[in-house]
């Protein structure tokens, strides 16, 4: 029976240890339920230093992968042939920038055009929401039990609200595909704390899942009316230019609120580096200094970006905004879609050419236990004391019953290392007898 491999990762920041929890199912492809047996899987790992989610999901695909318990598809992409899919919009921003409220005005105009939204909440924590919405995190996972449960903050119920909601979101996608003659427009709004979103491997996951099968745009609206200051302008620009730096995506500044002051400001310093300059000029603090510095390096990086004035209350600029996603969607289809495909192919190839290496290694009645990456030696004077010594053995000789309890150790490994060799045995008779009855 083929089985598809559905592998979410995230990271979360609990009280004094970061704690990986990596959560492994498999969906039967041919029936596409969840098997009751191999449901679901929890393991909680301490991970001595920061990893990227990239680095973690390639390490234990290439594991579960090797033992042989999944077979991986021809392709990632679940896009269909033919069919014009529905373009999705995430609406990113700083807490206060407007971007429910700018989500609740596209979604109202739409509504006016005879089109309808698909619109999917991502705020755990927000009361309630201004729109209609098809797909709301509040109904799967309950922020206020997150944060008695765990005990945590409210940004830290956020992050793992958001990590227990990404290992669903294959139904998401699936709903998404079922709906997509019904939709163009798919709108999600984000958490208000950006960072709980961008810089989270929930996130990356969401984001990721939803650019693989779908052309995906990212929004980030900005608030004017606090970006009059030179060096609040340049930290709101710094995080954008991150975010686009970290995705790839295609990136649209919706700079709003222009209903109060005009956006006219905020689209000179993006395109005239020399009228930033001036405008820094009035500043003498170090931090005017840094955003200089920033201003010169990321001139060309952020003057390309597309931007759109509008305003969540007036509806100003809606028809605008619509005119740089149809942009922004035929960059996805010309940019991103073939690099991410190339990307996909060569990590399917890579993939199954370790799996024909291991099964070969297998059949040829090589020890799985070779596969296992040597220790590096440690080089002379790299051993760490962690107490002082003054010449003197300070070592205390082992007792009776430490090395009682060493040898039942030793006796159990040796058990169990004998149990895995005679299964894999037994494996390998299976195999060949199954072989023998195929080639009758």
């Amino acid at each position: 029976m083929l089985y598809r491999l559905q592998l979410y990762l995230f990271v979360s920041q609990c009280a004094r240890e970061r704690l990986l929890l990596v959560v492994l199912y498999t969906r039967n492809i041919a029936g596409g339920k969840i098997d009751n047996s191999c449901q679901k899987t929890l393991r909680e790992v301490k991970v001595p230093q920061p990893l990227s989610s990239f680095q973690i999901s390639c390490g234990l695909a290439k594991e579960v992968i090797m033992a042989g318990a999944v077979t991986l598809p021809n392709s990632c992409d679940s896009r269909n042939d033919g069919a014009k899919l529905p373009t999705v919009l995430i609406v990113l921003g700083m807490a206060g920038s407007g971007k429910t409220s700018w989500v609740q005005r596209v979604t109202a105009h739409l509504y006016a055009q005879k089109r309808r939204p698909y619109v999917i909440n991502l705020d755990p924590a927000c009361h309630e929401v201004p729109y209609p919405v098809n797909v709301d995190i509040r109904d799967t996972v309950k922020y206020k039990e997150v944060m008695k449960q765990y005990k945590l903050g409210p940004n830290g119920a956020i992050v793992t609200s958001l990590n227990l909601f990404s290992t669903r979101f294959d139904q998401v996608i699936e709903l998404l595909q079922k709906r997509s003659s019904e939709h163009d427009i798919v709108l999600v709004d984000t958490p208000g704390q950006i960072e709980v979103f961008t810089w989270s491997a929930s996130g990356d996951i969401i984001t990721r899942a939803l650019a693989s099968a779908f052309p995906t745009v990212l929004i980030y609206v900005m608030d004017v009316v606090r970006s009059t200051k030179p060096v609040t302008f340049m930290s709101n620009m710094l995080y954008a230019c991150s975010i686009l730096y970290k995705t790839r995506l295609p990136f649209i500044i919706a700079m709003n609120k222009v209903d109060v002051v005009s956006h006219s400001y905020a689209q000179e310093w993006m395109r005239d580096g020399e009228a930033f300059e001036t405008s820094l000029r009035q500043e003498t603090s170090y931090i005017s200094t840094l955003a200089s510095s920033l201003g010169l390096v990321l001139d060309e990086f952020y003057k390309n970006i597309k931007s759109v004035g509008c305003s969540a209350v007036s509806g100003f600029g809606c028809d605008e905004f619509f005119h740089a996603v149809d942009e922004a969607q035929i960059e996805y289809e010309t940019e991103y879609k073939p690099e991410y495909d190339r990307m996909m192919k060569e990590e399917n190839q890579r993939l199954e050419q370790e799996k024909k290496d291991f099964l070969n290694k297998i059949s040829s009645g090589d020890s799985v236990l070779s596969n296992v990456d040597a220790i590096p030696e440690k080089e002379p004077g790299s051993e760490i004391l962690i107490r002082p010594s003054y010449g003197l053995d300070l070592e205390e000789p082992d007792s009776e019953e430490d090395i009682a309890h060493e040898q039942e150790e030793s006796n159990d490994e040796q058990k169990e290392y004998e149990s895995f060799k005679s299964f894999l045995a037994k494996e390998k008779n299976k195999r060949t007898k199954r072989i023998c009855k195929n080639t009758q």
